[in-house]
């Protein structure tokens, strides 16, 4: 039997304990009996399949698939990641920039200095991009100034997150617009509403907090430049245009998208086609490693086999991040095809609440019980969609619709969430800091978006 062809019999009581279970023994064999995080998930996924009664014959390629279509949006984006960025730091990039944020914003304003660049850079780039774009300026900014890495962390991978959950183009928001039939434009509007004021607290300032109780030393997973490798760095403006390659060719590809959904462009014309192959992420970081690598390295004189050295050295230290990654992608799959998500959703959507907060409450509930944002925003939409379509809704309502949903679907990241590993083990930090620290601002980043987007509700 195929998992396409099986019929979950299961009720949501029986559903929700082995869901509750399953999330208690990863925490148990992590934390407290120090079994490698990476076997621990794949274990507990085999064990709560077998659990939810996915047929026997179907739980590996169920495991098999929410680790491949985990790794197939991950693996690429963080080694490309990686690899940039150790030339960015070898060649002594990060330094230079990091030299220009703190002579611009001083050094007590340098985390709001790495905040505010990732609000913009996360404009059109999804979250793990930015992110692994961003880290060499992060890590150089910390050594340079010193202090716990979550200082300046946790701003930076807020900014990303905030802008990836409530401002369309991403994914996430642009479907539920689709499906609840809000505006694009007043969405965007509202979304940046709610999530620059947020990204302030949760993230700016809520990183300034915790930077200060917990302190964390600079990882040095992205590698350290040698004091040699920096005696000629390059210009400000070279490594800038650098990082913004591959924004501007994401972003070149999200506005032909728009454009052909408009009429405005022929989509099947073959320079669209090839231009939005090139803002393709993986494609975009490709092209940006393959500049990055004649701009920062033989251009400046370092040969082809120390080219090859430093960006084979990128990959191992990462490694452990895109399997662990994975193996978070596959309890994730096993718990959506298990069909716990479904079974929360359907009794909360029996309960009668107000649609914006139900909204809010199912897409919650779908993101502790599956771990990916955009499923359980995409979802969430689905359901309370003819509900929505019943009522009589202007713009604005609809728009903050769209956002309660989105700020549900961010909330009580954990272990089944592959944000949270990736996070966790690129800041070099284990599960119970990782859930003091991004767990929290992750789910403060959902209450306080959803509080602004009912009071909006509100007075519309």
């Amino acid at each position: 039997m195929t998992p396409e062809d099986w019929t979950q019999t299961l009720t949501a009581g029986p559903l929700l304990a082995i869901a509750a279970g399953a999330i208690a023994a990863l925490l148990v064999l992590i934390i407290w009996l120090r079994m490698h995080a990476f076997v621990a998930l794949i274990l507990v996924s085999l064990l709560t399949a077998v659990a939810t009664g996915i047929p026997i014959g179907s739980v590996v390629p169920v495991m098999t698939s929410g680790f491949g279509s985990t790794l197939a949006g991950v693996a690429l984006l963080v080694a490309l990641g990686a690899m940039l960025g150790r030339l960015v730091e070898t060649s002594g990039g990060a330094q230079v920039l990091a030299d220009f944020l703190i002579k611009k914003f001083g050094e007590k304003r340098a985390p709001f200095a790495l905040g505010l660049a990732s609000l913009i850079f996360g404009f059109p780039i999804f979250f793990d991009a930015g992110l692994v774009v961003m880290l060499p300026i992060v890590f150089a900014v910390g050594r340079r100034l010193g202090g716990s890495v979550l200082l300046y962390g946790l701003p930076v991978a807020g900014a990303f997150s905030v802008m990836h959950i409530y401002v369309p183009p991403h994914p996430g928001p642009v479907a539920a617009t689709e499906l609840l039939g809000a505006n694009i434009g007043t969405v965007i509007a509202v979304g940046l509403l709610v999530a620059i004021p947020t990204w302030y607290v949760t993230s700016y300032l809520y990183g300034i907090f915790m930077g200060r109780r917990i302190e964390l030393p600079i990882p040095s997973i992205l590698g350290k430049a040698d004091d040699d490798a920096i005696a000629n760095p390059p210009a400000f403006g070279t490594v800038v245009a650098l990082l913004m390659l591959p924004l501007v060719l994401i972003f070149a590809n999200t506005g032909l998208d728009a454009l052909r959904a408009a009429g405005t462009v022929d989509g099947d014309a073959t320079w669209v086609q090839a231009f939005r192959a090139l803002g393709q992420t993986p494609v975009a970081l490709v092209v940006t490693v393959i500049v990055a690598t004649w701009v920062l390295g033989r251009r400046r004189g370092t040969s082809g086999t120390a080219l090859e050295k430093i960006v084979d050295s990128a990959l191992g230290p990462v490694a452990s991040v895109i399997l662990i990654t994975g193996a978070g992608g596959m309890f994730g799959g096993v718990l959506r095809a298990s069909g716990i998500g479904d079974a929360l959703a359907d009794v909360l959507g029996d309960l009668g609440v107000p649609l914006i907060l139900a909204g809010f409450l199912i897409a919650a509930i779908l993101r502790v019980a599956q771990g990916s944002a955009t499923v359980a925003l995409t979802t969430a939409a689905g359901l309370i969609a003819p509900a929505v379509a019943a009522g009589s809704y202007n713009a604005v309502e609809l728009a903050t619709m769209v956002i309660a949903v989105a700020a549900g679907s961010v909330v009580l990241s954990h272990v089944n969430d592959s944000g949270f590993w990736l996070v966790g083990r690129f800041f070099d930090m284990d599960v119970k800091t990782t859930l003091k620290t991004w767990t929290v601002m992750e789910t403060t980043i959902g209450v306080m978006g959803f509080g602004i987007a009912a009071v909006v509700f509100a007075i519309a």
